[in-house]
């Protein structure tokens, strides 16, 4: 029973404090995902890992105003295929899977967003939030990222080989870069498309700052004032 004892106490977090489960796991994400690599084992790994986060979006969704059962209508099939391929590892359902996947974590941001911006008063989780909502934004447009290059080979380049389709890695740093405007990564978008959701991500980046950073700390200086 010791044995399972961190676990159950991730999963007691899990339904308090589901925002904060969700950026510890998805930062713990940035650090495996090298590890897991292209062999097939690094697959399976990659899509077990994939069915928690999804998971961890779902729940972060139950704490919001937003409808819990929307969001498991999203991310069902993204489990279902992320499933098939820790025994298949198929990297075509990967992306079939990415749009899926893409489309919980924006309307999981969302949901945390609007759960953020309706209270006047700053809680424990709000906090946590912040950051889950700039990962949850960081993977949507990374696996946006995935798809863009599954249905058009080629839309994104880089140093080193060129010619091959970018790694997750590759396109998850791409999105990190654009949305914090760093503008550092050697991954390029030279499609259309491509530079079109770039732009799009790189807009996102700044109305977060904006709406979101600036009233936390607007919400800050004011509770501060109150209490003097």
């Amino acid at each position: 029973m010791r044995v399972l004892e961190p676990f159950r106490k991730v999963a007691v977090a899990g339904r308090h404090q589901p925002s904060a489960v969700l950026l510890f796991v998805q930062l713990a994400g940035v650090l495996l995902y090298p590890a897991m690599g292209r062999t097939t084992g690094g697959v399976a790994l990659f899509s077990l890992f994939g069915i928690v986060v999804l998971a961890l979006a779902v729940l972060a969704v139950g704490k919001t105003p937003w409808l819990t059962w929307v969001s498991l209508l999203i991310a069902g099939p993204a489990m279902v295929l992320l499933a098939i391929t820790v025994f298949t590892h198929s990297r075509t359902l990967l992306n079939w899977s990415a749009g899926f996947e893409a489309a919980l974590y924006f309307y999981a941001a969302g949901s945390l967003l609007a759960y953020m911006l309706q209270d006047r008063r700053i809680t424990r989780d709000e906090l946590w939030a912040v950051g889950a909502t700039f990962t949850l934004v960081a993977w949507a447009f990374a696996n946006l990222f995935v798809v863009i290059q599954a249905a058009s080979p080629g839309s994104f380049t880089a140093a080193v080989h060129p010619a091959a389709d970018r790694s997750w890695m590759e396109l998850l740093f791409l999105s990190f870069t654009t949305l914090t405007s760093t503008g550092l990564s050697d991954v390029i978008p030279i499609t259309g498309y491509a530079r079109a959701v770039v732009m799009l991500e790189q807009l996102a980046g700044v109305m977060y700052v904006a709406m979101v950073i600036s009233r936390l700390v607007g919400l800050t200086v004011r509770r501060d004032d109150e209490s003097t």
